[in-house]
């Protein structure tokens, strides 16, 4: 069943900046891994993608409640295409520099902070609640096949290619990504809007401050966001790392690094798509669990078997697990938080969720630095599953029923079309 034309054009444009991310995914490690081979500066690539999450992420959740939805993802992604448009014109004249490389990424990094954020505010308001799940099903498994399983292959040959082709590909379609949610309906702010259009810097802050208190005065919220920082902790201070691990000990050639990346993709997609018969067939509660425990394992063997195929394995699990996870605390925000604070809520949620990844790979740079990647992975193993225990038992099914039914999101006939 169609969930309408609105939605579709959002999830074309979500799928062509899941592409050029795909892109990104499998090039910009192997540029950065062509340039060094320090795993400190290698993990650096992550923190420069992720530490606009720490610096701008309220600031972006109060601009989702104050302007045009639809404009926030035309020109994030109209940004993004920019720097690396730029990037690319860098590497065709021979300047390749880390540093160079560390601020296209810093600056693609802060237009997602915007794109994205917008994004997951927007399905309300073009599906009623009863589509939600379904609707968020369809855009992680889109996610997760192009970004993690089209993409880094593509990327990789690319790469192989030419770096500067790879580069421009990923400008080229940050830019239709932009065109494509340019026809959607007008998103503006709810009538509830408690700044009342006073957009000063002193009303901007308020705002941001009553976002931020509603997020940390919900108590499930602020637990699930403890889980899921914890997830991408550790799950950070191994991405920096996995290039170093699969292309040493495991032996996975240059060419080949994209199809090793994604074929755990594969386990992204299937975990989307029977999230709407899993979840509520195990709750929710359980699947916080399998979201930690199963990707902390995965790191143990990554980190002590010494085997492709048992590391494409456990990947695959723990991909499973996380697209669970995402689609359950993604439709938590969504039904739980009134529309109008929506977009500053799920800002505060992404800080403490996001804002870890950058801390996680600094700390995991250092790890692979003083203990080398495979022991590395394996700390971050031991480490995740103490988290869980720390916080996941706080989190029940009854919990998450309980507050999704509290709040009713603004519906797809409340949208304004002027």
């Amino acid at each position: 069943m169609s969930l309408g034309r609105s939605f579709t054009k959002l999830w074309w444009s979500q799928g062509l900046s899941n592409l050029a991310d795909g892109l990104v995914l499998a090039a910009v490690p192997l540029l950065a891994v062509a340039m060094t081979r320090d795993p400190l500066l290698v993990s650096g690539m992550t923190v420069a993608q992720f530490l606009p999450w720490l610096l701008f992420a309220l600031p972006a959740g109060a601009l989702a409640d104050h302007v045009d939805r639809r404009l926030i993802m035309v020109w994030g992604n109209a940004l993004r295409a920019v720097g690396f448009g730029l990037l690319a014109v860098m590497l065709a004249v021979h300047l390749r520099s880390i540093v160079v490389l560390y601020l296209a990424v810093f600056l693609a990094g802060t237009a997602e902070t915007l794109v994205n954020n917008a994004a997951l505010t927007v399905p309300p308001r073009l599906v009623k609640r009863g589509d939600l799940e379904r609707a968020n099903g369809r855009l992680v498994a889109t996610q997760s096949t192009i970004n993690n399983f089209i993409g880094p292959p593509v990327g990789a040959a690319l790469f192989a290619l030419s770096a500067v082709m790879v580069v421009t590909s990923t400008a080229g379609l940050f830019a239709l990504a932009a065109l494509a949610v340019i026809t959607l309906p007008r998103m503006l702010p709810t009538a509830s809007d408690s700044s009342g259009g006073n957009h000063t810097p002193g009303a901007v802050v308020r705002s941001i401050r009553e976002g931020w208190s509603y997020f940390w005065n919900h108590r499930l919220l602020r637990r699930v966001a403890f889980i899921s920082g914890s997830i991408n902790l550790f799950s950070s201070a191994t991405e920096g790392l996995l290039v170093l691990l699969a292309t040493g000990p495991l032996k996975v050639s240059t060419s080949w690094y994209g199809v090793f990346i994604a074929l755990p993709a594969v386990g992204a997609v299937i975990g989307s798509l029977i999230a709407a018969r899993v979840v509520p067939a195990i709750g929710g509660g359980p699947v916080t669990w399998l979201a930690a425990l199963v990707p902390a394992a995965s790191y143990v063997v990554l980190g002590l078997s010494g085997s492709v195929v048992l590391s494409e394995i456990a990947m695959f699990l723990a991909a499973i697990a996380t697209a669970l996870n995402q689609i359950v605390v993604t439709t938590l925000r969504q039904a739980s938080v009134p529309d109008e604070l929506l977009g500053r809520v799920t800002a505060g949620y992404r800080l403490i969720v996001l804002g870890a990844v950058p801390v996680g790979a600094l700390i995991g740079g250092g790890l692979g630095r003083w203990l080398g990647p495979a022991h590395a992975f394996v700390v971050c193993g031991v480490g995740l599953a103490l988290a869980a225990l720390v916080f996941a038992s706080r989190v029940t099914t009854r919990a998450l029923r309980e507050a999704e039914r509290d709040v009713q999101p603004v519906t797809a006939e409340e949208i304004s079309y002027t």
